[in-house]
């Protein structure tokens, strides 16, 4: 009896050992390892999702008609191309019958130290001068409102003369994508 007495003790000192040696260690670093493997499980789900996302996005932009899609990359264009922009201006203004006589790109004012607001639209600022009579204008300007490029005239300036032909200054903003 006093055998198997030491035995067992020997079995519950034993099973003790390895309780307080591996309890410790389970539940410290394994436990951690698995909130670890949680937490990228879940940014692996998210991963998937936003795949997922993208490509009904790409799905949905592929069945857009190209034709359609170019014109809406010339209504609202990604980048801001001043030169392309003042020949398309200069051949209407030829087309109405109207001559411009300057005009000046500038971007819009931005304060450097703004914090930004994440509009994907920016502006560009165009003072443009010209002329022409009346009706060459009024060809000019309806010309811009049918363009495919996105222009506002925000500010208009005529000044009159004698022999029917005005001298028009005009601020106007051109839209492009971020």
């Amino acid at each position: 009896m006093n055998n198997r007495a030491v035995a067992l003790l020997a079995l519950f000192l034993a099973a003790g050992i390895l309780f307080g040696y591996t309890y410790p260690m389970w539940a410290g670093s394994i436990a951690d390892t698995k909130a670890a493997i949680e937490r990228d499980n879940q940014a692996l789900d998210a991963a998937r999702a936003y795949a997922d996302r993208q490509r009904e996005l790409m799905a949905a932009r592929d069945a857009i008609d190209p034709a359609n899609l170019a014109r809406l990359t010339n209504f609202l264009p990604d980048s801001v191309d001043n030169v392309g922009l003042i020949v398309d201006l200069n051949a209407l203004a030829a087309r109405s019958g109207f001559s411009l006589s300057s005009i000046d790109v500038s971007a819009s004012t931005v304060d450097p130290y703004a914090v930004p607001d994440g509009n994907p639209v920016g502006s560009v600022e165009l003072s443009l001068s010209a002329v022409g009579t009346y009706g060459s204008f009024q060809k000019f300007l309806k010309g811009v409102e049918e363009s495919e490029r996105l222009l506002d005239v925000r500010d208009l300036s005529i000044t009159g003369s004698n022999s029917g032909m005005y001298t028009y200054d005009m601020s106007t903003r051109f839209y492009w994508l971020r």
